[in-house]
């Protein structure tokens, strides 16, 4: 999405900056792409959007261990039940 096609009906609603990474080894040693996710919430206020919230919960954590993904629960029930 540019800038240009970015309207009021989007600004309205809340933006959600989701960090992520799979594991802990990522979190220790992938520092860069830590800092490029959560610059994201600069570039969104940038943007227009008065509203972020930061999900980062699941930090160091795949989906391929069977591991309950707090943060991604918390991102899928902000957008379904905020339509």
């Amino acid at each position: 999405m540019t800038f240009d096609e970015i309207g009021p009906q989007h600004l309205e609603r809340k933006a959600i900056l989701h960090a992520r990474q799979s594991s802990a080894h990522q979190v220790l040693h992938n520092r860069e792409s830590s800092a490029l996710q959560y610059a994201m919430r600069d570039r969104l206020g940038i943007l227009g959007w008065s509203r972020v919230e930061t999900i980062d919960e699941d930090l160091g954590r795949s989906v391929a261990g069977g591991v309950t993904r707090v943060g991604f629960d918390r991102r899928a029930t902000i957008v379904c039940c905020s339509a």
